[in-house]
């Protein structure tokens, strides 16, 4: 029987994957509690501030606290001070979205960007994401770190839950997408085409700690149009100079280093 923190962080996170607010009974039936135990953990997340209730008819959504507090801790780490000009140096020089991705437990959260595309198409997702790692550069730049074991063990868990389709080239079974890890890890940084989104194209390389283990990851991500795979392949050796750069002044405390949830090199 789940107590009252499991419970009570169970219903942020389903807030959390409905934005447009969710009702007290579909809150209680998705999560399977009683309507009075989930009224109870509402009522008390609206007291805290971390959800309140829309007027009207009643729907439940999350307000900014919780963000608000992964900015404040982020702000205070350094990470994103001592990152942002690498970013915004790699953005100018590729002229397209460069983005940061932490490497959390089991999870990879995109935490800070920079936008290099001054004209045309621009890709310029949300920040607070969290990566699919079965379809995403940046997902397959954290699962090259990992044995194939790993890897898989990974993705399957996430699959589990909601997740994206993804573009007309993700890779459809276990198999296609050891080949693309295969790939990258023969070139140290992940490269796709139209496998998260039609018509775009990404590449991403690790930040390592020293052992091998990925801390986070930095990503280059455009419209085909632009970021071709022969753009990508020549942007790769400046992509995995910037990682580099980003390892070697993170030490153990810059990108939260709270990654030993999942780890080791292949």
């Amino acid at each position: 029987m789940q107590g009252v923190m499991e419970r009570t962080f169970g219903i942020l996170e389903h807030l959390a994957r409905h934005t447009q607010g969710c009702t007290l009974g579909t809150i209680a039936h998705d999560l399977g509690l009683p309507r009075s135990a989930a009224h109870r953990l509402l009522t008390d997340l609206c007291l805290s501030g971390y959800v309140r209730q829309l007027h009207g008819h009643g729907d439940y959504v999350l307000t900014t606290k919780l963000i608000s507090l992964g900015l404040h801790h982020l702000s205070n780490s350094g990470a994103i001070d001592a990152a942002q000009p690498l970013l915004d140096r790699l953005a100018i020089s590729s002229g397209e979205l460069v983005r940061l991705g932490v490497v959390d437990g089991e999870t990879l959260t995109w935490v800070a960007k920079s936008q290099g595309a001054r004209q045309g198409v621009r890709y310029d997702p949300e920040m607070g994401g969290v990566a699919q790692l079965r379809c995403t550069a940046s997902g397959h730049a954290w699962l090259l770190t990992l044995s194939d074991e790993q890897a898989l063990d990974l993705v399957r868990r996430q699959d589990t839950g909601q997740k994206h389709a993804g573009g007309p080239n993700a890779p459809t079974s276990e198999q296609g997408l050891l080949q693309c890890l295969h790939q990258a890890r023969q070139r140290g940084y992940s490269l796709t085409l139209e496998i998260y989104n039609p018509g775009m194209g990404a590449m991403a390389a690790p930040v390592r700690r020293p052992g091998g283990q990925a801390l986070g990851i930095i990503s280059i991500a455009g419209p085909m149009s632009r970021l071709d795979e022969a753009r990508m392949l020549a942007l790769g050796p400046e992509l995995l100079a910037a990682a580099a750069e980003l390892a070697a002044a993170s030490g153990e405390s810059l990108l939260l280093g709270r990654s030993a949830a999942v780890g080791g090199p292949p």
